[in-house]
């Protein structure tokens, strides 16, 4: 087989479709010797650093790397002159593809949450992704319950939805591997004492507002408390979180770091007391299991898939009620038996998921698709 696939999220600092797209490439290369692979990036300085990476698999760069012309276009046009036998995508296929075509659509957020994007956004995904949905052969998505969902909404076979759990980086361990000194890190961030972490881009979906309520009335409790570090790029409709730490007695003790590289972002999990992700609604939820695969206790939602991905080993919150995960936050930072326990369960909770076995799922989409 020629195997595509639409790799322009790497470099693009895209969060979680980043973590999602270069782990997996990396894990076929690991198991896959025999078929051929062409991968399409967008960014020219992630081009040059996957070129030749692996011997079966090849890199082409497609300019321009706006989405309104790379993927209707750019990408439609490389698929006729270069065509494969089976193309694979996240979210989004060009409308008129020549090739069969195996989609990864990690969460429908934009179907039951269309305040927490933008209008032109949530219009563009609504558009692109249903119509991605049916004409896809197969689709692969990374937890039963978005499986659920998209046969529910769009209306599509059993059949044809398959899920590809996410895996954990090998970063992410309770060994720091001697990469960067702790302290250096601490003060590079500018963290002056113990910290809570929250993990994710700063958007509305993720729910940091009341999580910065829960946070005043945690502080009200503990004037002397823990910092609160959140880690993750601006997007959309992000001026409430700063206004909202802007109002606060205790501002100076948020910490916005924005993007961070991945060796650091694995050492800063390592040193927080504990994540904090009460997430509205999530495909899959990747902090939550690389903060348990540092050893680190871990709350977050009730709602959505979230407690499908961390089973036992996290705290549950409802994240629309703030004195509730302010009761969470109490627990956690106080009663070091239950930090432990999940601790403990945790690190086993990780162990049922890897990106070798998202992999082999997907490769066998592939041949599916092929008709193999």
């Amino acid at each position: 087989m020629h195997i595509g696939i639409d790799a322009h999220a790497i470099g693009a600092r895209q969060g979680g479709n980043e973590t999602y797209i270069s782990n997996l490439i990396g894990a076929l290369a690991e198991i896959d010797s025999e078929n051929r692979y062409t991968l399409y990036f967008s960014k020219s300085e992630a081009a040059r650093e996957w070129r030749g990476r692996f011997p079966n698999f090849h890199v082409r760069l497609l300019p321009p790397p706006t989405p309104f012309v790379r993927v209707p276009v750019a990408l439609a046009l490389e698929l006729r002159v270069r065509p494969v036998d089976v193309l694979h995508v996240q979210f989004t296929a060009p409308p008129f593809c020549p090739v069969p075509v195996v989609a990864t659509i990690h969460d429908l957020a934009f179907e039951h949450l269309p305040e927490t994007f933008t209008r032109r956004g949530r219009a563009q995904l609504r558009l692109t992704v249903r119509t991605t949905a049916r004409r896809a052969v197969r689709i692969a998505t990374v937890s039963e319950f978005s499986r659920r969902d998209l046969i529910n909404t769009y209306g599509l076979a059993p059949e044809k939805v398959v899920v590809t759990a996410n895996g954990v980086g090998t970063e992410f361990s309770t060994a720091s591997n001697g990469d960067h000194d702790p302290s250096h890190i601490r003060n590079h961030y500018g963290i002056k004492r113990d910290y809570l972490i929250a993990v994710g881009s700063l958007q509305p979906r993720k729910n940091l507002i009341r999580l910065l309520w829960a946070y005043d009335q945690f502080r009200e409790k503990f004037p002397d408390g823990p910092q609160l570090l959140i880690v993750g790029r601006r997007l959309w409709l992000a001026g409430e979180i700063f206004s909202e730490i802007r109002k606060r007695i205790w501002a100076g003790d948020v910490i916005c770091t924005g993007f961070v590289p991945l060796d650091h972002l694995a050492t800063l999990y390592r040193g927080s007391l504990a994540l904090v992700y009460p997430s509205l609604f999530e495909g899959f939820g990747l902090p939550p299991l690389e903060a348990m695969a540092c050893g680190v206790p871990v709350i977050t939602s009730t709602t959505s898939s979230l407690p499908e991905v961390v089973g036992d080993a996290a705290l549950l919150v409802n994240p629309y009620d703030e004195a509730e995960i302010m009761k969470a936050l109490v627990r956690i930072t106080t009663d070091t038996e239950l930090r432990k326990t999940l601790r403990a369960r945790g690190l086993e909770r990780v162990k049922h998921f890897t990106w070798r076995s998202s992999a082999e799922r997907t490769l066998a989409l592939y041949r599916e698709s092929c008709g193999l």
